[in-house]
């Protein structure tokens, strides 16, 4: 059994976790999800660090940040929210100036992951920056799975969220989750619009993001066959307008319990088949 106060010693709020994954069991599970990308992110933030391409470094810190969030890790995911910010301002400097300690801080919470999951911790976390993110990667049986049977298809490039909806919807819809904007239009593009009961797309992602997914939607005049509902972690309130300016059902925002993806998830479909 693992030994629970090895996060909470380690400033893990989990009791704040669990009003998110419901029990123990879920958080392990999310928890593994988390471990499988979480080097390739901090890979992908050093790269963007060293380009100063801080429109894309503000992407990843944002996932970054969401995810601790999600796992309770608050002291850090308030150091990436920082850096978000410094990314969205184009604050080079800070970056610059704070990117060692953040990086240090997220190794020794990784490191206490690892312990508490009884992996085996390195000494010091490598960060390549020729290291790419897994969620990059595209599927290429999604098409095939996607034509066969109705579907719900999420949009997010955490792997944590799209595994975590899949989860809460395993029982009752067939769910297709994608990481990528330009990959989730692949799809829509070339399967029947009946067999996708809706989409819930996250703003925020690397390449493709989902307003550029809204922008195709209302090229196409899609938001009246396949109804859309926003999942994102940014609260401001020119992202909201500016999301609301489009066609979409609702937004929910990051993090979110089963409870409240569920609402959305009816409501959503209930659009499409009214």
């Amino acid at each position: 059994m693992k030994d629970i106060n090895i996060l909470k010693n380690s400033g893990v709020n989990l009791d704040k976790s669990l009003e998110l994954f419901g029990d123990m069991v879920t958080y392990d599970q999310m928890l593994e999800d988390f471990l499988k990308e979480v080097d390739g992110k901090l890979a992908n933030a050093k790269r963007y660090k060293d380009a100063k391409d801080m429109a894309n470094y503000a992407i990843i810190v944002h996932s970054l940040k969401s995810d601790c969030r999600y796992f309770g890790m608050e002291a850090l995911g308030d150091m990436f929210y920082e850096h978000e910010l410094a990314g969205k301002r184009s604050d080079i400097f800070f970056v610059q100036e704070n990117f060692d300690h953040l990086m240090e801080e997220a190794h020794k919470m990784v490191n206490v992951v690892k312990k508490y999951m009884g992996v085996l911790v390195d000494d010091e976390v490598p960060v390549s920056s020729n290291q790419v993110s897994p969620v990059a990667v595209a599927s290429e049986k999604t098409l095939e799975n996607v034509v066969k049977e109705e579907c719900i298809l999420v949009v997010d490039d955490s792997n944590i969220v799209r595994n975590f909806i899949q989860k809460i919807f395993d029982n009752k819809y067939k769910v297709i989750a994608v990481s990528d904007g330009g990959e989730a239009i692949s799809i829509i593009d070339n399967t029947p619009h009946d067999r996708i009961k809706c989409m819930f797309l996250d703003l925020n992602m690397p390449g493709v993001d989902g307003f550029q997914v809204l922008e195709h939607f209302k090229m196409a005049n899609l938001f009246t066959v396949i109804p859309v509902s926003i999942i994102t972690g940014s609260g401001d309130n020119e992202t909201i307008q500016r999301a609301f300016s489009y066609n979409i059902v609702d937004m929910i925002q990051k993090p979110f319990d089963e409870g409240k993806i569920k609402g959305v998830a009816e409501k959503t479909i209930a659009r499409k088949e009214s």
